[in-house]
């Protein structure tokens, strides 16, 4: 019997790391910085298994969420197909490797091989709704623009503050950004936003997730009035309601976020997969500011922005 305990202990060390290492360690979701010459941009990958094949999406530093062209492993090297070759173009291609936390490699583009790429993967960020919330205060003084920052060239903004409101007093293309210089990290935030017609902005949580103020064109619904930028159209089909005052309530725990627009819950309890484009950042698990874009076309006005955090 003794002999008997023996042999299956020793085959249980076997096949437990036999086991273990059958499981792919790119699969998740990653934050990365991808670095070149000319820059770096703030980006994230998700990779998965499907039907026995490997499939992802990647939100590059700008635009939104897309899916990826295909991924193969080779070795200890995932080689990931970011775009397709054109007539124009090289295809793109990422080859990274990993420990299991964080990854590391290259992007090729053609003969070109300048561009680095490291990020580290993101945090799950599952926590309990609080049971209580302090009393709002505001964000905005109504006067001046204490509180907030201009992010980019500050002699290229149109921020301002006017009649209560915070505006961009944007009337052609070009701008700037602007952000709290407070961090947050779980809130619930009434904010209130007069967007024009053809006006385009968005209001970023802890400045990584966009919520979509305005339009682009109409043709995605993921990229219209109230939309978790690229990931979710808005429930509850609203109309964008361009030139009027329009109301949002958000309560953002976590990566899980509730947004109530003018009475009606267009998320509704919507885990938010990763950063959308145009981000501050890719810490995901610290808290950030609220980031308001400005660097779109129109005059873009906000008033009445209420902020409540968890009581202690």
């Amino acid at each position: 019997m003794k002999q008997l305990y023996a042999v299956l202990a020793v085959a249980a060390t076997l096949i437990g790391p036999a086991s273990s290492q059958t499981k792919n360690p790119f699969l998740g979701r990653w934050d990365l910085v991808v670095t070149s010459p000319r820059g770096t941009a703030n980006q994230w990958m998700e990779i998965v298994e499907k039907d026995g094949k490997l499939d992802g999406r990647i939100q590059p530093g700008g635009g939104a969420v897309r899916p990826i062209v295909a991924a193969k492993l080779d070795g200890s090297h995932l080689i990931i197909t970011v775009t397709a070759a054109t007539d124009r173009a090289p295809e793109i291609l990422w080859d990274v490797t990993t420990d299991g936390t964080k990854v590391t490699g290259v992007q090729k583009r053609g003969e070109n091989a300048d561009t680095q790429i490291a990020g580290v993967r993101a945090p799950e960020l599952k926590r309990p709704m609080p049971k209580a919330w302090t009393d709002p205060e505001p964000l905005f003084n109504g006067k001046d623009l204490t509180g907030w920052e201009v992010v980019g060239n500050p002699a290229n903004s149109h921020w301002l503050a006017r009649d209560g409101e915070l505006v961009n007093d944007n009337t052609g293309r070009g701008g700037s950004n602007i952000k709290t210089t407070r961090k947050f990290d779980d809130f619930k935030l009434h904010i209130e936003v007069d967007c024009p017609e053809h006006g385009n902005s968005g209001i970023y949580l802890r400045g990584r997730y966009e919520i979509q103020v305005g339009t682009e064109g109409g043709t995605v619904p993921s990229h219209e009035m109230g939309a978790i930028y690229g990931y979710k159209a808005p429930d509850g089909n609203l109309p964008n309601g361009l030139g009027a005052w329009s109301t949002f309530d958000i309560t953002f725990v976590g990566r899980t976020v509730t947004v109530i627009r003018d009475g009606v819950k267009i998320h509704d309890n919507v885990e938010i997969p990763g950063i959308t484009g145009g981000v501050l950042d890719v810490n995901e698990g610290e808290p950030g500011p609220f980031y308001l874009q400005g660097d779109h076309q129109g005059v873009i006005r906000f008033r009445n922005m209420m902020v409540s955090v968890p009581k202690n």
